[in-house]
């Protein structure tokens, strides 16, 4: 147990400093106080780690939010707009085997929004050429087929040399879920802090019970 010591008492009984005693406080490794000391500055080094795991990790999520994008109209926006809501951001495709699931996102899109649920849809053209069209014309597929009315932004690539800054975030080496992206209708759940929550592969539909739950989970977080 470490109690104070009386080295900092000056003759007259006065608490003066004496640098010496610092030094050979250092130097003295046997004595009783330098366990404490040490065992103070690992609880100290560990609290101030712990701070900064958290600051860099709020600096992560704003990061999100920050990346320069353009919607489907080829006007620059970002995902600033939906800071505080639960995202599902699905690289989407207009004629693959999975291009039905449009229609379950929107559902799951109508059932949660008023709960804070957005669902985000990035064309992308990487998988089989399966989203050749231009953007006006993924814009009218998209609304004259599924009646789509959450947000589509401009076609990106979601792996190689030329992978949007988004997708590296998402799926990067800093990612929580890292590795190339598989096929179109991936998913990735985002938290209302911008953390990743989740990652869905394309066989995983937006009804399915483990997407839904997931989803309900963090809308249901603060």
């Amino acid at each position: 147990m470490c109690e104070p010591q009386n080295d900092f008492a000056g003759r007259d009984g006065r608490t003066r400093f004496r640098p010496s005693l610092l030094v050979r406080d250092m130097a003295d490794l046997t004595s009783e106080a330098t366990p404490c000391m040490f065992s103070g500055m690992k609880i100290s080094m560990l609290l101030f780690a712990l701070l900064l795991l958290q600051v860099v990790s709020v600096q992560a999520a704003d990061a999100l939010y920050d990346i320069p994008l353009k919607n489907i109209d080829g006007q620059p926006t970002s995902l600033t707009a939906y800071k505080g809501k639960v995202l599902l951001i699905v690289n989407v495709a207009s004629k693959c085997g999975y291009t039905p699931q449009y229609a379950g996102l929107e559902a799951l899109q109508e059932k949660y929004k008023d709960k804070g649920l957005v669902v985000l849809g990035f064309p992308c053209n990487q998988f089989g050429g399966q989203e050749p069209g231009t953007n006006e014309e993924i814009k009218q597929f998209c609304s004259s087929k599924y009646q789509v009315t959450f947000p589509l932004f401009d076609k990106i690539d979601v792996n190689g040399p030329h992978r949007h800054q988004l997708y590296t975030m998402l799926a990067g080496e800093g990612s929580p879920f890292p590795g190339d992206i598989k096929w179109n209708f991936s998913k990735f759940l985002i938290g209302r802090d911008g953390k990743i929550l989740k990652r869905f592969e394309s066989k995983v539909k937006p009804d399915s019970p483990e997407l839904v739950q997931a989803v309900e989970t963090a809308l249901a977080a603060k």
